[in-house]
């Protein structure tokens, strides 16, 4: 009797065990599966500026570097580094003693030429008072034709002396205004309005200026300053003179200075004789140069400052945009296929896009705002979770 009472037993159990596994399978393969939760977003309206990042630096519209003409010692510098100057202003003085015994020798030498012209000019008087006296006496048959041709030849000879002097008087005096001229260049002055942005010689130093005029200090008018920008040949070809740049500077970033561009260069700067032809590609990028300038009041901005410059490609005031997070394939031609959320149902949209910055892009065709553009759904979250989770091995009993 226990036996057949185990057998019941355990027949009873085999059965429950069958009855929860088939409702189980019945509750898997025919109830319906549980729907995502769709996360969206709106399509919307807001200001959208699609930009090209560049890295610039600051330097002076105008730089003007002052040198020394003519060779001597550094006798004085009137001015220091940061001071502001007027154009005229003397900014430095040369030992003038040589320039000065130069100027006397050349007005002892136009002095000299002068007197011997005096000397040629009485000379040439005697002559003509001669020559017409021999004149006189060969009319009346009182002197020789000899004596006449003499006093000829003595009058035309002394004639053309003194044109000569004349000549050498006009050089003389050419020598004593170079003289003159170098003498005044041991003064310099300040071509231009400006500020001292660096001094390079030395009160006491010697500067030598017959190869080429050695510089004294740096002049530069920081009421308006040029940013050289450096744009990479990935974008270059997006942008031309006119569009509007700002920038902010590393020790202000919070405030932000305009300008529109002035210029982009064709070739980079480094650009030499052997570069001309065909180009060997490397692994380095290539810069171009672009410029432009803005205004310094107050001489905030200064030279050497790095700029981080954005120049503005095109922008425009609430057009529909979504994030660009929310695109799916790349049908060319600036189209899209996004997933919108439409009564309960994910469908497949393809959209033309516009203009777009770092978050956004600007819809031009195929939404409309107010609709609701998925973002992801619970579904593909497990999914990645899954994959993403590690898995967990268990290791052999021991």
């Amino acid at each position: 009797m226990q036996k057949k009472g185990k057998r019941s037993l355990i027949t009873i159990l085999v059965l429950l065990a069958v009855v929860a596994a088939g409702g189980w399978l019945v509750r898997t393969w025919l109830a319906p599966p549980e729907q995502p939760v769709y996360v969206t977003v709106p399509a919307g309206k807001r200001d959208v500026q699609e930009t090209v990042s560049a890295t610039g630096v600051l330097n002076a519209f105008q730089q003007v570097n002052v040198g020394a003409q003519v060779s001597g010692q550094l006798q004085s510098l009137k001015v220091s580094l940061g001071d502001s100057v007027k154009k005229g202003q003397l900014l430095a003085v040369i030992d003038p003693s040589v320039k000065e015994n130069d100027l006397r020798d050349a007005e002892a030498a136009l002095k000299n030429i002068a007197a011997q012209k005096r000397a040629k000019a009485a000379l040439l008087q005697q002559y003509e008072l001669a020559y017409r006296r021999q004149q006189t006496l060969r009319r009346g048959d009182a002197g020789a034709e000899a004596d006449l041709e003499s006093a000829a030849a003595s009058l035309a000879s002394t004639r053309a002396d003194i044109a000569a002097l004349d000549a050498q008087i006009t050089q003389a005096k050419i020598s004593v205004d170079t003289a003159r001229t170098n003498l005044g260049y041991t003064q310099i002055v300040a071509p231009m309005d400006g500020v001292v942005v660096a001094v390079v010689t030395d009160e006491g130093q010697t500067v030598v200026s017959t190869q080429s005029a050695p510089t004294i200090l740096i002049l530069a008018n920081l009421d308006t300053m040029t940013v050289k920008t450096l744009i990479s040949e990935a974008d270059v070809i997006r942008v031309k003179p006119g569009m509007p740049v700002f920038f902010h500077v590393l020790g202000d970033p919070d405030r932000s200075y305009t300008g529109t561009l002035r210029s982009v260069d064709p070739a980079p700067e480094t650009i030499t004789d052997s570069d001309t032809s065909a180009k060997t590609i490397s692994a380095s990028a290539t810069y171009y140069n672009g410029q432009f300038d803005v205004p310094n009041p107050g001489h905030r901005l200064r030279i050497f400052m790095t700029a981080q410059v954005s120049i503005v490609l095109g922008e425009a005031k609430q057009a529909l945009c979504i994030p660009l997070s929310v695109l799916g394939d790349n049908r060319g031609n600036s189209r899209y296929t996004v997933r919108v959320l439409k009564a309960g149902h994910v469908e497949t949209r393809e959209i033309k896009t516009g203009l777009k910055d770092n978050i956004y892009i600007q819809v031009l065709d195929g939404l409309k705002e107010g609709d609701a553009v998925v973002v992801g759904d619970s579904a593909t979250a497990e999914k990645n979770n899954a994959v993403s989770r590690p898995r967990r091995f268990r290791g052999p009993m021991r």
